[in-house]
């Protein structure tokens, strides 16, 4: 991963590379571009996101900043699979506190993290069903979880839902 430099703006990732960006999954930088936006031309990573076909445009002076990091190694995604496996309960605690808590995991996009959030509400809606707001964090969690793991592992996203969640206790 070589650093090159475009007029100032430092450029960490290189098309093809494999990224994480926090709040919303793991894709491949499909180009880098240059758009004028109110007067003033600004590089961006233009992430292709195969979970939900999203494509989406990150500004590379402060990709960083933002979170946007290198998608893990094989051998960390199997540490998060297995420690994904391990959990098999979850604290107890008012919703708002949980709510804060995990929301605040998930924007700084730590894989382990958000795979502790996935598998802790997956239990909590098998055990009594998740309010609204909390579901959709359920799956906003478990779709960057199985994007980033998909892209690492080589496997479609189907596949790891049915690893990771079929037999989930």
């Amino acid at each position: 991963m070589g650093k090159r430099i475009l007029k100032g703006v430092i450029i960490i990732f290189n098309e093809g590379d494999k990224i994480s960006y926090p709040m919303n999954g793991a894709g491949v930088i499909e180009k880098i571009e240059r758009k004028k936006i109110l007067g003033e031309v600004h590089e961006y990573y233009i992430l292709n996101i195969p979970i939900g076909n999203l494509k989406l445009m990150i500004p590379t002076d402060n990709a960083q900043e933002i979170g946007v990091r290198k998608v893990v190694t094989e051998e960390e995604a199997d540490e998060v699979m297995e420690y994904f496996k391990n959990i098999s309960n979850y604290e107890e605690c008012e919703w708002n506190k949980r709510y804060r808590e995990n929301a605040e995991k998930l924007k700084k996009g730590i894989l382990v993290d958000v795979a502790y959030i996935a598998k802790t509400l997956y239990l909590r809606d098998r055990n009594r069903p998740l309010s609204t707001t909390e579901r959709k964090m359920f799956l906003s969690a478990k779709n960057i979880l199985l994007s980033e793991l998909a892209l690492v592992k080589e496997n479609s996203c189907e596949e790891l839902e049915k690893i990771l969640f079929e037999d989930a206790v």
